[in-house]
């Protein structure tokens, strides 16, 4: 699914995936991972539980539980993909990844560089699935927290040593500010 398509339940969990422009490896190019916490950090203000997440160098997933019915995921995230490029821009600009940005400014579109965009950091588009049960939900975690060790990556030994995942928070009990635990939502049905 697209941004063109509204996703506008709230109460409900999203399973969402975000990648980078050309599938670019622009989170690790940038040392960008601080952006996308720093995201993570907004989403409570929009009022939007994390229930679950994994932060890979050219894409991410996010399991999210938007709780604000003027907040829909698309604006979400939006607004999080707009956030998260200024940083990544300013940081490969400190980087001196100019071979990067040029491809970056190469991929806006015409109509978006009319309006004063410079550099096109993200898929124009992103995934959400709405999980319509908990054992949807938990096989979406499941996928989310395996990532790192699964097909061409081996970004750890064990995916509960990723530390850019919420693995550690539910297979080991490790605390986790930004997460809401995916069972407390479950509770009050």
């Amino acid at each position: 699914m697209s941004t063109h398509t509204q996703h506008s339940e709230i109460n409900q969990p999203y399973f969402c995936t975000i990648t980078c422009y050309g599938w670019l490896p622009l989170i690790n190019q940038a040392q960008a991972y601080e952006e996308v916490y720093s995201w993570f950090d907004h989403l409570q203000k929009d009022d939007c539980l994390l229930l679950g997440y994994v932060i890979m160098p050219n894409h991410m997933h996010v399991l999210l539980f938007p709780q604000n019915e003027d907040k829909t995921v698309n604006k979400i995230i939006s607004d999080g993909k707009r956030f998260m490029a200024y940083g990544i821009v300013k940081r490969l600009k400190a980087l001196g990844h100019q071979e990067v940005l040029s491809r970056l400014q190469q991929g806006v579109q015409d109509a978006e560089r009319a309006k004063g965009k410079k550099h096109q950091v993200w898929r124009l588009s992103f995934d959400a699935k709405l999980c319509y049960s908990e054992e949807m939900l938990e096989q979406k975690l499941d996928y989310i927290h395996r990532n790192p060790v699964s097909g061409k990556w081996s970004l750890a030994e064990d995916y509960t040593e990723y530390i850019h995942s919420s693995a550690s928070y539910y297979e080991l009990n490790k605390d986790n500010t930004y997460l809401t635990h995916y069972k407390d939502i479950y509770v009050n049905e």
